[in-house]
């Protein structure tokens, strides 16, 4: 398992990981930035991401488990942990550490008195400048990316792995090891194959400070214990700057030019840099990726000063220390075999010619060297290395922050000019939809709009079914301050109640089977503008108490929430029924019908409106000629006639659906009566017949007449005796349902679902 995972789902592309990694072993793919091990180096920077989306995988289970297996534990503590644990005393550590199950404490400096033989041997037999091989995260530097300087690095292992091996050999392989350390690169370093079981698990200091939480164990109020190990001595200072050289007694000058020291990724880059160019050639190169020395590694404690650190360090070295050092330990020898191997572990990318550079830098509208600005917003120094990793498949275009905003401001640009169509299209297509006709009913109905319209009142539609109670509110939103903010429409008889309550008022996760996120409801996304609820009075009495907390106090709560949020909607309602009826018979609140009531707009059937048919029925015939891309001229007189006398049960809806047929049907660019339903054949005949002059028609035509007159009259009785409801109605007559709604498309019938309370 890798020391570091992201979690996806908290990444954010920030690109933070991307700034603030040496090597840009950082990928970028699927929407998150993601770590390409073969390139890391372990040196934690991507730990610092503000989401917390990379984190150090949790070794404490293993931890536990080898604690619980009875075989023996050694833990070791890093040179650093002074600096850390500073609440209670190294002895009170000691304490807690045992407490927590550790067969023995040792600590990790003297891996650096073990070691020290083998540096001054390497040095003194050099020909070649050396490089110190015991930060895991400068050997990691260049085995990946430097492997020309392999022959330069120290041939020793770390100090940390000393000291496993020199406790495995002393106790045996069944015992086991536990370094606690501010370094993440050394939870890499235990994963080396060749390295393999010298150190079982490295936990930083926050694992064990956490470690010690859950077990309930204070060491601040534990008598100190001794250190098992053996005294490390002046092997402590490893962990400061300049440390290493007194740790493993190698003499130094603040003149010579021939020993180097350097700390902190900037200076070990540029000097791992120089020496693979040639630059520079010292005999020994001392190198720690860490600022300060591993008392700054990526584990260490934030709450301090560097300085503070520094001075913890150096008093605990000089203070009375209690070591009680195990009797197996007092004629122990160092390991004999300290040595190590490195190997080329360089991930090499592909390298792009500089046409491909120039393509990629083209396609983020980089043209000449002005337009690169470098601001290093994708995470790379520069445009150019943000266009070589883009070729390696490391970045994405999208990275590029002045590309993406100029982006979307063309998107924005685009979108402007669509809304702007569209809202044309639609301001001219409700301008033609404006209540039409040439009665005085339509003119009182248009008044009463253009009063109400501007104002912010709750507005009532009443009317029959077809009669354009939605086109009136699309009228009244279109004349109010709210015309540039949505209009939403609901119709109530569509939904069942709980989908309807989820959709209006929206839901919380988990609210019910199948809420699988949080959904915002229609009266919030009508935030702003207005909100048409049509058949109002189908609604059923939850949702009438719902809704009438909502015109009270201006809020709504999303099913499955407690949190109440504050809308600003106006409301227009439509029905079609008696409300004062369901008042009185109470499926319908008195409450909320007064909320609603504040003005009402009664919408008269299209039979009240006998002047108005012709104009409607051109009016429609011009839609249908641009629907069907047909060439029609008109509407014969006899049609006309016989549409003012027809009863027109679907109103206005019912009458664009007749108009839209018999255009389809005609032959000669002319509406005819032979191309509307045979009702209005009958109804012209039933009103011609006596007239003077009129020819009579056949017997075969009058029966037919007939036959299609009582087939109409039994088709409205089925559907009176079941309440509308088709698929009833055509059990009952015994006919195939498909059959009957053929029946009803033939006649011109709209079944009107009906509700009995």
């Amino acid at each position: 398992m890798e020391p570091i995972i992201t979690y996806t789902e908290r990444c954010r592309t920030c690109y933070s990981c991307v700034r603030t990694c040496p090597v840009k072993a950082i990928k970028v793919d699927n929407g998150y930035a993601e770590i390409i091990y073969e390139r890391c180096i372990g040196c934690g920077n991507c730990l610092n991401c503000p989401q917390k989306a990379k984190v150090v995988v949790d070794r404490m289970v293993k931890t536990q488990e080898l604690l619980a297996s009875g075989d023996p534990v050694v833990a070791v503590l890093g040179c650093s942990f002074p600096a850390f644990f500073h609440t209670y005393t190294p002895g009170q550590l000691v304490a807690g550490l045992k407490s927590l199950g550790f067969h023995e404490v040792h600590e990790g400096a003297y891996g650096a008195r073990l070691i020290a033989p083998y540096y001054a041997a390497a040095i003194a037999e050099a020909d070649r400048p050396l490089i110190s091989s015991h930060c895991p995260a400068v050997v990691d530097l260049i085995e990946r990316h430097h492997p020309k300087l392999l022959p330069n690095l120290v041939p020793v292992v770390s100090p940390m792995v000393a000291m496993g091996r020199f406790i495995k050999e002393h106790l045996g392989p069944a015992a086991k090891v536990v370094y606690l350390s501010t370094c993440i690169a050394a939870k890499f370093e235990i994963q080396t194959p060749d390295l393999a079981d010298l150190v079982d698990v490295v936990l930083t200091y926050s694992e064990i400070d956490l470690f010690f939480r859950r077990r309930g164990i204070n060491p601040a109020v534990l008598a100190e214990a001794a250190f098992d190990g053996i005294d490390p001595r002046h092997g402590r200072m490893f962990t400061l700057s300049g440390g290493p050289f007194r740790a493993m007694d190698i003499p130094t000058d603040f003149l010579d030019t021939e020993t180097v020291s350097g700390e902190g990724e900037g200076d070990t880059i540029e000097i791992v840099r120089d020496l693979a160019a040639g630059r520079i050639s010292p005999r020994y190169l001392d190198l720690r990726f860490c600022d300060g020395g591993c008392v700054d590694g990526p584990g260490k404690n934030r709450a301090l000063t560097y300085l503070s650190k520094r001075n913890l360090i150096i008093r605990y070295n000089s203070s009375e220390i209690p070591y009680r050092t195990a009797p197996h330990y007092c004629t122990a020898q160092p390991p004999e075999q300290l040595g190590r191997r490195f190997r080329d572990k360089s991930h090499r990318l592909p390298a792009p010619k500089a046409d491909d550079i120039r393509k990629i830098l083209h396609s983020t509208g980089k043209f000449t060297q002005g337009d690169e600005l470098n601001c290093r917003a994708c995470g790379y120094n520069s445009c150019r290395e943000h266009a070589v990793a883009v070729f390696q498949g490391l970045a994405d275009l999208g990275m590029c922050l002045p590309f993406s905003l100029r982006t979307m401001e063309e998107d924005r640009g685009r979108l402007m000019q669509k809304y702007e169509l569209v809202t044309r299209e639609l301001d001219k297509q409700l301008g033609e939809e404006m209540i039409i006709g040439d009665d005085r009913e339509n003119d009182e109905v248009v008044a009463q709009i253009r009063q109400v319209g501007p104002t912010p009142t709750t507005v009532l539609l009443r009317g029959e079914t077809g009669t354009g109670k939605e086109l009136s509110a699309r009228a009244i939103h279109r004349l109010s301050s709210r015309a540039d903010k949505p209009l939403v429409t609901v119709n109530c008889t569509t939904l069942t109640d709980s989908l309807l309550e989820s959709e209006l008022f929206g839901h919380k996760k988990g609210a019910f089977t199948g809420a699988i996120a949080d959904r915002k409801g229609l009266f919030e996304a009508a935030d702003g503008g207005t909100i048409f609820l049509d058949e109002i009075g189908d609604i059923t009495p939850k949702l009438q108490a719902e809704l009438l907390r909502l015109l009270d106090l201006g809020e709504v709560r999303p099913v499955g929430g407690s949190m109440a949020k504050r809308v600003d909607v106006r409301l227009i309602a439509a029905t079609n029924k008696d409300l004062e009826a369901g008042v009185r018979d109470g499926w319908f609140r008195e409450d909320l019908y007064y909320r609603l009531n504040v003005f009402t707009i009664q919408l008269p059937p299209l039979r009240e409106r006998e002047n108005s048919i012709p104009i409607l029925a051109r009016h429609f015939l011009g839609k249908a000629r641009k629907k069907l891309n047909k060439s029609l001229d008109g509407i014969e007189a006899r049609a006309l006639a016989a549409m003012r006398h027809y009863r027109w049960p679907g109103n206005i809806r019912e009458m664009q659906n007749i108009i839209e047929r018999a255009a389809v049907l005609s032959q000669d660019g002319v509406i005819r009566l032979e191309n509307l339903p045979s009702i209005f054949s009958e109804i012209y005949g039933e009103r011609a017949g006596a007239l003077p002059g009129v020819r009579r028609t056949s017997f075969k035509a009058e029966r037919e007449t007939h036959v299609e007159r009582l087939e109409r009259n039994l088709i409205m009785r089925y559907l009176e005796e079941t309440g509308g409801n088709v698929s009833k109605a055509a059990k009952l007559a015994e006919v195939p349902r498909r059959t009957f709604y053929r029946l009803l498309e033939r006649y011109g019938i709209t079944a009107q679902r009906t509700r009995v309370h």
